[in-house]
């Protein structure tokens, strides 16, 4: 972007690019048998009753008490190379202090990374993936970037987002089968602005005058994922993503105040719910791009998470 470019007053809002992800501990997806004692029927037949099948299903939780955690990478990108012909992602500090404070509230070991290359990218999930996780809960993995169809955008080129998520599949990172792999993206997800419509009971979020928004370039696609991994999209699959220039994204302002209120008693993917809800109460007032004023946008998610997954406190453990 050049330097002759006119700049927004401070706080506008931007459009953040495109997403995609893949899955496991003592928490492995084995086969097994549960004993039960059962009166035999009438009719000769031994059947483990209904209802305790069903409240057995309804209650399976992932083993949240390791000693640790997990690691949470924090990949925050601003500026690019300037043949990329990319915007600087103005606000997204706030988005990084914000995850960063959030994420290391509920105990998890946050590193962040800013304005990396590409491959130094690739080097630090890959070497993140080859650790023993262990003694760790879960793994985080947020990117805050634009992005590209099924790629997201390092300083100086994009990656595709299925080689990272790949890294952390069973057959690659052994100790995290069976453990939840979460992936969370802010980017755009592709060129459409969402409309508004008038719901009879819901209001809109007011604005700060100051307070811009602006749109993340590009459009990412949804890839498939394994089990035990969710991906979690600021934006639905095709639309764009807004982000304040002084408050940061709408979609990170709203998880991690979710996370914050009710992060260590609510179940994570009922919280990515009332994001979505938050969310889509939002309208971007003042923005550079006019075709994105008066418009919406509603986040979501993919879950290939095979139980319900809780970030209880842990207990203070003497070592």
């Amino acid at each position: 972007m050049s330097g002759s470019e006119r700049q927004p007053p401070a706080g506008q809002v931007q459009l953040d690019s495109r997403p995609i992800f893949p899955t496991t501990d003592g928490n492995e997806n084995i086969m097994e048998v549960d004993a039960l004692s059962i009166r035999e029927s009438s009719g000769g037949s031994d059947r483990c009753p209904k209802g305790l099948r069903q409240s057995r299903d309804l209650e399976e939780k992932y083993k949240m008490d390791h000693q640790r955690r997990g690691v949470a990478l924090i990949f925050n990108h601003e500026h690019f190379y300037w043949q990329l012909r990319l915007p600087d992602r103005r606000g997204t500090e706030a988005d990084r202090r914000n995850l960063n404070r959030t994420l290391t509230d509920l105990g998890f070991e946050v590193r962040v990374y800013d304005d990396l290359k590409a491959k130094d990218v690739q080097k630090t999930i890959d070497e993140a993936s080859k650790e023993d996780h262990s003694n760790a809960d879960c793994f985080v993995c947020v990117f805050l970037s634009h992005g590209e169809d099924d790629h997201i955008y390092a300083y100086d080129d994009k990656i595709k987002i299925q080689t990272m998520t790949d890294m952390f599949r069973g057959d690659k990172c052994q100790s995290l089968v069976g453990k939840p792999k979460i992936f969370i993206i802010q980017a755009c997800r592709g060129d459409q602005h969402d409309d508004a419509v008038i719901a009879h009971d819901a209001t809109d979020s007011s604005e700060s005058p100051d307070n811009w928004t602006e749109v993340d370039a590009a459009t990412v696609y949804t890839l498939p994922a394994g089990a035990d991994f969710i991906m979690c999209y600021s934006v639905a699959q095709g639309y764009y993503s807004h982000r304040c220039i002084v408050n940061g994204s709408w979609y990170i302002q709203d998880l991690c105040e979710t996370l914050r209120d009710h992060g260590s008693s609510g179940e994570f993917t009922e919280l990515l719910t009332v994001v979505n809800r938050k969310v889509s109460y939002r309208t971007v007032g003042r923005c550079k791009d006019i075709n994105a004023i008066g418009k919406k946008q509603i986040p979501s998610f993919a879950s290939m998470l095979t139980k319900k997954l809780y970030f209880h406190p842990k207990s203070k453990q003497i070592i």
